[in-house]
């Protein structure tokens, strides 16, 4: 598995984290243990395969919030 930690501007409560939560799993349908924190600045999932940077930008943009980094390990 490959656990993609994607730092995010523009969360500010719960709502915002399941948004964001929704939004991955609609972009990478086999995602695992994703998970959000406003609080942090950050969602974290995993999935078999490395998800391209730009899909997730892109994914991130149409929210409403902003991508600050992407950092994929595995």
């Amino acid at each position: 598995m490959v656990k993609t930690t994607l730092k995010i501007d523009g969360m500010m409560c719960g709502m915002c984290e399941a948004h964001m939560n929704d939004t991955i799993r609609r972009v990478v349908p086999d995602a695992k243990k994703v998970k959000s924190s406003h609080k942090k600045g950050i969602t974290s999932f995993e999935s078999p395969e490395a998800v391209s940077e730009e899909v997730l930008k892109n994914a991130v943009d149409e929210t409403g919030y902003k991508l600050i980094s992407c950092e994929i390990a595995g």
